[in-house]
């Protein structure tokens, strides 16, 4: 169970406390995503087009609304749907209209999109797995998966996202 964080005005010795744990939290975040893109196994699909297949599949049916998908990715609309664009002229995705809003945009994932997922994704998990399995023992990343959602539910998203 997933409990939102105190809302209480925090003290100053807490207040810095929270400014250094976001800084370690950032400089974190940051070093093991250039990682990552230093080591992206694939020369087919960048980082940012992973993310979006990544969402993709993960959702119900593996289609997802692009107003959804702009949620969950990493960068900025107008590149999202620039990227989706590209993706779909490669045959990775298709985009139909929303049949229940007539503004909206379903993406969906192909089959050989997803077969291309499936291939980056064993390796890129490997990577992730040096990255971040190899430094925490099972109990801390269940506690870092437990905090992140923690703060990701109090900021306003979903825990599961």
């Amino acid at each position: 169970m997933v409990r939102p964080l105190s809302r209480t005005e925090p003290s100053v010795a807490d207040r810095t406390r929270t400014v250094a744990a976001w800084e370690s939290l950032f400089r974190a975040q940051v070093t093991v995503m250039r990682a990552l893109a230093a080591e992206f196994p694939s020369e087919v699909i960048s980082l940012n087009e992973y993310d979006v297949l990544f969402n993709i599949t993960r959702a119900p049916g593996r289609r997802l609304r692009l107003k959804d998908l702009n949620r969950h990715v990493l960068i900025t609309q107008p590149s999202v749907s620039r990227l989706v664009d590209r993706l779909a002229s490669r045959g990775l995705v298709t985009k139909t209209d929303d049949p229940s809003d007539g503004r909206g945009t379903i993406v969906a994932i192909t089959p050989a999109g997803f077969e291309l997922f499936r291939e980056v994704a064993v390796k890129h998990m490997d990577a992730i797995t040096r990255h971040v399995g190899d430094a925490l023992d099972e109990r801390e990343l269940a506690e870092l998966t437990e905090l992140c959602d923690r703060l990701r539910v109090s900021v306003g998203g979903e825990a599961s996202a």
